[in-house]
């Protein structure tokens, strides 16, 4: 297990190959990757690197996390991330990397925060296929129809399908396939989640050599 990225999703294209065919692909740009400290196994209980990214201004900061830098006595970043990974594949303190850590033909695990869709009804939010149009329905052929039971056991279970929030919640896509790599440029095949803008992490994927 080694080390990932934090990449932003600058949005979606499509590549033509030698042989003609065409394939979606997702832009990720993936700046600079600082490893700022080591978590041990011995004084942690863990194995992991401290890495930050995206440097910015100490001002734009919190002064708890401007305390934390001025103490490692290194530059200030945007993000800051902890990867575990395994004690041989500890990065040395001061090392940098990027998108180059990856190849093309790899399978990846992307993980980001799904763009958010606000209230949304039984079908949109969970395909349901609505109630009658006609036969005594009135006003309310998009709802869900009836939710519990009888007196017993009295009650709606838990997980119930109903219209809710939809949408801004943590998602893992898994083997994804690397296209390729360009600068700092990483070309992810399909979609991954979240909007453009925003940051994903990318690793290793875990069921799949």
């Amino acid at each position: 297990m080694r080390s990932g990225l934090l990449g932003k999703k600058l949005g979606m294209t499509r590549i033509f190959g030698d042989d003609g065919r065409q394939f979606a692909v997702t832009v990720l740009q993936v700046e600079p990757h600082h490893v700022l400290a080591h978590k041990t196994s011995e004084r942690h209980g863990y194995d992991a690197v401290v890495v930050g990214t995206v440097e910015t201004f100490e001002w734009k900061l919190t002064k708890p996390m401007q305390g934390y830098f001025k103490a490692l006595g290194e530059k200030f970043f945007k993000k800051l991330k902890e990867f575990r990974v395994d004690a041989a594949d500890m990065l040395p303190v001061g090392d940098t990397y990027g998108a180059d850590i990856f190849a093309s033909g790899q399978f990846v695990d992307v993980t980001g925060v799904s763009i958010g869709k606000g209230f949304a009804g039984p079908m949109k939010r969970h395909n349901f296929g609505g109630l009658r149009a006609t036969h005594g329905v009135s006003l309310s052929h998009r709802s869900h129809g009836s939710t519990g039971n009888r007196e017993d056991p009295g009650k709606v279970f838990k997980g119930k399908r109903m219209a809710g929030h939809m949408g801004n919640e943590q998602v893992t896509m898994q083997n994804l396939r690397v296209h390729g790599v360009s600068g700092d440029l990483l070309l992810i095949r399909g979609g991954v989640p979240g909007p453009e803008g925003s940051y994903v992490l990318i690793k290793d994927a875990v069921k799949r050599k």
